[in-house]
C-alpha cells in the first residue's frame, strides 16, 4: 500500500490508546564458513540437471568437478547454523533461502528442507538468479510479508558454495569457501527495515548511498559493499552479511540506525537496506 512522506495525510488518525506500530527488523545474524564437500556433489542426477541447464547455451560441463565430487549442498551447510540461530520456543513464520552460486542438490528444494530445521512450519521458498541483489530481495520480501500480518518472525538464509559445474559464458566471481549467513528478523516496536532496489549506473552508486544515509540521520552505521576498487571478494555473496554478523550486536546496543548497501555490477542493480 502506498505510504506518503512523513507528515502527509495517509488516513484517519489512530485512536488514542491504539497499539504502537511495529516493523520487522534484523535482530541477530550468524555466519559460518565451511570446507569439504557434500555427498550430493557425487549424485549422478547433478550431471543430468546441469547438462539440461547448459545445453541450450552450448556451455561445456566441468567434467573434472563432476567426477571428483566438488561442492556443497545448502541444506547441509545451513541446517546446523539455523538451529543455533533460532530456539525451539521461537516459531518462524517465513524462511527464505537466497543464493547466487547454484546448489549441488537440484532434485529437492533446499528451502523446504531447511524449514524443518526451525520450529513453526514456516512458509519457505528461494530467491536466485539476481546476483548479490538476491540477499536484499529476500529481505524486502520478508518485510512485505510482515505487512500482511502473517509474519512476526522471518529467517533469511544466504548461502554460497565454491563449485560451478559448467564453464560460464563470461568470468564470474566464485567464493573461496563454502559459507552461510542466517539473518533472524523479528517484529519490534517502531519502523521496520526497508529495502530499495533500482537499476543504477555501475560507476555512480556513491551519491545514492549518501542520500539514503542522510535519511537515517546522524550516527547511522553504514556497511557499504558497493566499492569498485576493492578487488575480488573472498565471499562475494555472503561477505558483507558476515561482516554485519560481527558488527550488529554492538550497533544494536548503541541503538544506531543501520544502512547496508550493495551493487551487482553484472545486472546494474543498486540495493540498499535501511533499519532506523
Amino acid at each position: 500500500m502506498p505510504v506518503g512522506p512523513p507528515g502527509s495525510p495517509v488516513g484517519p488518525a489512530a485512536p488514542t490508546g491504539a497499539p504502537a506500530p511495529a516493523g520487522l527488523r534484523i535482530t541477530r545474524v550468524l555466519a559460518r564458513c565451511s570446507d569439504g564437500r557434500s555427498e550430493a556433489s557425487l549424485d549422478p542426477d547433478l550431471r543430468v540437471f546441469v547438462s539440461d541447464l547448459v545445453r541450450p547455451y552450448g556451455l561445456p560441463l566441468r567434467e573434472d568437478l563432476l567426477r571428483e565430487g566438488v561442492g556443497h549442498s545448502y541444506e547441509e551447510l545451513a541446517a546446523g547454523l539455523l538451529r543455533e540461530a533460532v530456539g525451539e520456543d521461537e516459531p518462524v513464520d517465513l524462511l527464505i533461502l537466497a543464493f547466487d552460486t547454484p546448489d549441488v542438490r537440484p532434485g529437492a528444494p533446499s528451502s523446504l528442507a531447511l524449514s524443518r530445521s526451525v520450529p513453526g512450519g514456516p512458509l519457505a521458498f528461494a530467491v536466485c538468479d539476481q546476483g548479490s541483489a538476491a540477499a536484499f530481495t529476500a529481505l524486502r520480501l520478508a518485510a512485505e510479508y510482515h505487512r500482511t500480518g502473517a509474519c512476526r518472525r522471518a529467517v533469511v538464509v544466504l548461502a554460497e558454495q565454491t563449485a560451478l559445474h559448467y564453464e560460464p559464458a563470461e568470468p564470474v566471481a566464485l567464493p573461496r569457501r563454502h559459507a552461510v549467513v542466517v539473518l533472524v528478523c523479528e517484529e519490534e516496536p517502531g519502523e521496520g527495515l526497508t529495502v530499495r532496489q533500482q537499476h543504477h549506473p555501475a560507476d555512480r552508486p556513491a551519491s545514492a548511498v549518501r542520500a539514503r544515509t542522510a535519511e537515517l540521520g546522524p550516527g547511522a552505521a553504514v556497511l557499504d559493499a558497493t566499492g569498485a576498487d576493492d578487488g575480488p571478494a573472498a565471499q562475494p555473496f555472503t561477505g558483507p552479511w558476515a561482516e554485519l554478523a560481527e558488527r550488529l550486536p554492538e550497533w544494536r546496543a548503541q541503538r544506531r540506525p543501520l544502512l547496508v548497501a550493495g551493487l551487482d555490477r553484472r545486472l546494474g542493480v543498486l540495493s540498499t537496506l535501511a533499519q532506523p
